[in-house]
């Protein structure tokens, strides 16, 4: 039986993210979700004020920096990480050597091996690496996204050529040698003293159907993962490294693989390289998670970050597990779009922590947004060092569509039609459909507002409108209120409805047509026509002459 997709959070479809691409998303769901609960959400450049003071404080981000605000605190975010976990903690997390020492202090499980600083030899390292029996591990102690990790090193020759290529090549100087092990790879979050959620981080692969080639396979892999909000910007890019993958387990890109076998295509485990996050959070075992607590503990500050563990396969190695990395700016796209399993909300319990005064504020049926672009685009341009967000509606939100025919599709109207909007506390959009009509989505508070808002629409003057046809609207809705002078075919709805007026236009052009022939053929046959005959054929010849 084919195993169902991911089920996401139902306040954070597809379609609102998908400006929020990578680590962009992570930022976005975080800022969304405590924006939907009323807290205030500003947005900062490197020059503003707010950003200056945060590196005073402490924090120390090297990007995009977010604020909100309840009446009580403001707290500034970088992605997924908060001002509470302080730059300390973070040079601790985003250095492997140091996380190693401070695991290793705390009890916490950590494979056996060592961290060398940019001035050890090759020599050295290869000494050390000749301590610890194969296979092993050599990534940076620096890098991220499991950029210069060289997994199974299984003899010398390879842990030199894999030295050369990490030192080297790769340019980071900074390594750690450690011990393989062996077993499934797990990015879990935390926050304070719970594990929010949990995902297997399953290398790239492919599952043989018997039917198509291996290549073919990787395509509708991708299919599968451009339909993922997280997953569609890290699909599987043919490389040299599948190539051989592909080799090693004894097929060509063009062989069928036979029914229900899988084929992993990578080493890594990492989703920005084609893994699959399948969701175990509810079927992790309590020492698992408890090992995950610990390690975030084990370093000062670290009040919320990933953990990644490997579960070991040997049931005779005494820990049951080991921690290889932290990640105090994990990225959460992962657990909110994982390919199998549930969704699980680090958002609402990252701000929960931080303001516990919205605790109880449920945002799952929320259908109101912003959009990052256009949020972001004042500072992207240096227009401005800080944006802040126009506030949400609050309160239960009710939407409608109304589908609008006559002479609607003039620019002034639509200006017309959203200040009429904004002075009602609307939100939404007009956007051109195909012939004569316009598509208008309002929503708010006031469910009042929204039905008054039919007889607004045919108030303004010099258009003459045929028909307005109206919806309820449970799709999301932009706060504030867009013009798209363009006709609107990313609406399912909108296209759907231009396909069926076409088709109407196209049954009634048909019948005309059988008609006009029907009569035309009633016509040649008739005997008027036939008598008629010998004086149609002389004026043909009149006619010729002139």
């Amino acid at each position: 039986m084919k195993e169902e997709r991911g089920i996401s959070l139902p306040q954070l479809p597809n379609e609102i993210v998908v400006h929020a691409q990578k680590t962009r998303l992570d930022s976005f769901a975080i800022a969304l979700e405590g924006w939907r609960r009323g807290l205030k959400l500003k947005w900062y450049t490197k020059d503003s004020e707010y950003f200056q003071d945060m590196i005073i404080f402490g924090v120390n981000p090297p990007g995009r920096l977010y604020s909100l605000s309840s009446d009580e605190r403001t707290h500034y975010f970088f992605r997924s990480r908060g001002d509470k976990v302080p730059n300390s903690a973070v040079e601790i997390g985003s250095e492997k050597d140091d996380t190693k020492i401070w695991l290793e202090k705390a009890g916490v499980p950590v494979p056996r091996g060592k961290g060398f600083d940019e001035d050890a030899t090759d020599d050295e390292i290869i000494e050390f690496s000749r301590t610890i029996p194969y296979p092993q591990v050599l990534k940076p102690t620096n890098a991220s996204l499991g950029n210069g990790v060289v997994t199974n090193i299984r003899n010398e020759a390879e842990f030199r050529k894999a030295l050369h290529y990490v030192r080297v090549e790769l340019g980071y100087p900074e390594v750690i040698v450690e011990q393989h092990v062996a077993g499934k790879e797990y990015r879990v979050y935390v926050v304070g003293d719970q594990v929010i959620a949990a995902y297997n981080r399953v290398p790239a692969n492919i599952m043989g159907d018997g039917t198509h080639t291996i290549e073919e396979l990787i395509e509708l892999k991708n299919y599968e993962r451009r339909k993922n909000a997280r997953l569609k910007s890290c699909l599987i890019e043919m490389d040299k490294e599948i190539l051989e993958f592909v080799q090693e387990a004894g097929y060509t890109m063009q062989d069928v693989p036979e029914k229900g076998k899988l084929i992993y295509l990578r080493e890594k485990t990492n989703v920005s390289s084609g893994g699959d996050p399948i969701d175990v959070t509810d079927t992790m075992p309590d020492h698992i998670k408890q090992i995950a607590i610990d390690a975030l503990k084990a370093v000062p500050g670290l009040y919320h970050g990933g953990v990644d563990i490997i579960v070991n396969e040997d049931k005779s190695i005494k820990d049951p597990a080991v921690v290889i990395e932290l990640n105090p700016t994990a990225q959460i796209g992962g657990a909110l779009y994982p390919l199998r399993g549930k969704a699980r909300n680090i958002p609402a319990a990252i701000i929960d922590y931080y303001f516990p005064e919205t605790k109880g504020i449920d945002t799952t049926n929320s259908k109101v947004y912003f959009d990052m672009t256009t949020v972001l685009e004042p500072l992207e341009n240096r227009a401005a060092l800080e944006v802040e967000v126009a506030p949400a509606p609050m309160g239960e939100f009710f939407a409608k569509r109304y589908v609008v025919s006559g002479d609607v599709q003039r620019h002034s109207y639509h200006k017309w039609l959203k200040k009429q909007a904004l002075d009602n506390d609307l939100h939404g959009y007009v956007k051109n459909m195909v012939f004569d009509e316009v598509e208008i989505i309002v929503g708010g508070t006031d469910k009042a507002k929204i039905n008054e808002f039919k007889s607004i629409i045919s108030q303004y003057k010099n258009i003459h409108i045929k028909k307005i046809k109206e919806e309820i609207w449970k799709e999301p809705v932009i706060v504030g209120f867009e013009i798209a002078e363009r006709y609107n075919t990313n609406s399912l709805k909108s296209v759907n409805y231009a396909l069926r007026k076409m088709d109407k236009e196209l049954q009634y052009l048909t019948k005309r047509k059988n008609r006009l022939e029907k009569d035309n053929k009633h016509i040649l046959n008739s005997s008027s026509w036939k008598l008629t005959a010998p004086i149609r054929k002389v004026k043909e010849i009149v006619v010729g002459k002139r």
